[in-house]
């Protein structure tokens, strides 16, 4: 497993303790994921992508550390496993994806490429652990994100209860008011 010292300095030195984000900036943000992760037993391949999931920006924050022409430098300094998640994460089209996601089999829209496809059960699990992850610390962080988001975010994550770990569910509960 790659060590995590190299992304944290690569994240520093893209930029990423520059970019604000709710409750400080994208690094500060991107290490709090990491650490939720860790702290619902998550393995290391998630952490770490946890941690990088917004090298190639996402649906909903635009901002990029790196284009994603440049996936085969992030995959060496983090593992091929955490990399592939950060792409799905990066690429998944929320508007065309998130309705049917918690399906069995729902397929998927790359933002990037157009494609549709349909992922993997673990990769499927690794999405939403991290975009529980994700969407929890911006809801600790910024209020009116949670007063805003926070219902529909319980609902969201309601649909997706089955990828989810115990220890994931039970903080969408208790952070997000269900």
């Amino acid at each position: 497993m790659p060590d995590e010292d190299e992304a944290v300095a690569w994240l520093r030195e893209l930029g990423a303790e520059r970019i604000a984000n709710p409750g400080g900036t994208l690094f500060t943000h991107l290490v709090r994921v990491r650490e939720l992760l860790a702290d619902w037993g998550a393995r290391p391949a998630l952490r770490q992508a946890g941690l990088c999931h917004a090298f190639y920006g996402t649906d909903g924050f635009a901002t990029a550390l790196l284009p994603v022409t440049r996936r085969a430098e992030l995959a060496a300094a983090i593992g091929t496993e955490a990399e592939a998640i950060v792409y799905f994460y990066a690429s998944f089209d929320r508007t065309a994806s998130y309705p049917l996601f918690g399906d069995g089999e729902a397929a998927v829209r790359d933002r990037f490429t157009g494609l549709v496809h349909c992922p993997a059960p673990s990769l499927r699990r690794d999405f939403a652990e991290l975009t529980a992850a994700n969407e929890l610390d911006l809801a600790r962080n910024d209020r009116a994100f949670r007063e805003e988001y926070g219902a529909e975010l319980l609902s969201l994550f309601g649909r997706l209860r089955g990828l989810l770990s115990e220890p994931a569910w039970r903080e969408c509960r208790a952070g997000l008011g269900g």
